[in-house]
């Protein structure tokens, strides 16, 4: 069998969930291609997984000030562009398309007649989980953003539907420092973290972010470029992370037993619903603008118990191999057993 894994390059849930999945593909010598969109090319690091990918333009959003800019995303994105992508993607040599919310791929799968198997948090959203902000519109992208014939997605709770546990890929040296704080707030300004963590200075803040440190950073706040292998040493020794309201991330807090705090990207539909998600389930703090009270409230929460989720790279890989793909209820009944939810957890719905 010969995969081309298209995977989304915007933000890094997507390029997290597909190292696990490089690694569950490479363990069962499945032949592989991976290709990415959505991000520019030299802004990629830690690839090596991935062999000799290809990258191109794709769609992605533009963010300001802690939103997405709607004028701006319609300006940086082309549709002329996109199809003339799908169009020469010739799928010819494969006998899938894997997509992780990549609309080139899927697309070019759907015009070529390649069965394609979508694996995304997107696609939970698809199901009745708890959802903020949804329209028609947010329905349309989820449907039509990047079209597979099987769509399987993965949550931090199953809340009755056939979805797939996280994708979780952790450090197993696993320390608590309480006054050692990971922050990854990729859509904020650097001034305005700054100006959110400068007055805690019994604590150290490592801020990740691709900006350069401002000029005002205080001596609490260690300014860090984006290492993967840092960032997760970092996230393994942490006494709580301080982050955007994405899937990946807040999944290894959980599977690690961090407390959480999240402030969502407003206007993003996916990032607004994860924060319903996180408070109906107790599993994080939240907060909607950069609020210093908020901070100072959460630094003195306690850690909850780790989760262990199972091996869901595996156990997908072999389900992909046997090739009977409309069997996912039980791959997703079969992975849930395997998980030991919190006892709070357990009758959730959405």
């Amino acid at each position: 069998m010969r995969i081309l894994y298209g995977v989304q390059g915007t933000g890094n849930g997507h390029l997290s969930r597909a190292r696990v999945m490089a690694k569950a593909l490479k363990a069962q010598r499945v032949e592989v291609d991976f290709f990415f969109s959505g991000r520019e090319v030299s802004h990629y690091f830690d690839m090596q997984c991935f062999g000799r990918y290809r990258a191109h333009a794709g769609l992605t959003f533009a963010t300001q000030n802690g939103r997405v800019n709607v004028a701006q995303t319609a300006w940086q994105n082309s549709l002329t562009a996109l199809i003339k992508d799908v169009r020469e993607l010739d799928l010819s040599g494969y006998d899938l398309v894997l997509n992780d919310f990549e609309p080139v791929s899927a697309w070019a799968a759907r015009n070529q007649g390649i069965p394609s198997i979508g694996v995304s948090h997107q696609a939970a959203l698809q199901h009745d989980v708890p959802k903020v902000g949804d329209n028609w519109f947010n329905q349309m992208i989820l449907n039509y953003f990047a079209p597979v014939q099987i769509s399987l997605g993965c949550h931090w709770h199953h809340f009755g539907y056939p979805i797939l546990p996280p994708f979780v890929e952790v450090d197993k040296s696993v320390s608590h420092e309480p006054h050692e704080i990971l922050v990854y707030l990729p859509f904020e300004s650097p001034e305005d973290i700054v100006s959110l963590l400068h007055s805690f200075d019994g604590y150290r803040f490592h801020v990740y972010h691709g900006a350069p440190r401002p000029a005002n950073c205080s001596a609490n706040i260690l300014w860090c470029g984006f290492s993967r292998h840092k960032f997760k040493a970092q996230l393994a020794r942490c006494g709580g992370v301080i982050s955007g309201a994405g899937f990946e991330l807040a999944s290894e807090a959980l599977a690690l037993g961090k407390k959480l705090l999240v402030k969502p990207l407003h206007g993003q539909f996916e990032q607004l619903s994860n924060v319903a998600a996180l408070q109906l389930l107790g599993a994080a703090e939240s907060m909607m603008r950069l609020e210093p009270h908020v901070v100072k409230r959460w630094l003195k929460a306690s850690n909850p118990e780790p989760i262990k989720y199972p091996e869901v790279g595996d156990a997908l890989v072999s389900w992909i191999k046997q090739g009977r793909w409309h069997t996912k209820e039980a791959l997703c009944q079969s992975l849930w057993q395997q998980v030991a939810l919190p006892e709070g957890w357990r009758k959730k719905s959405a």
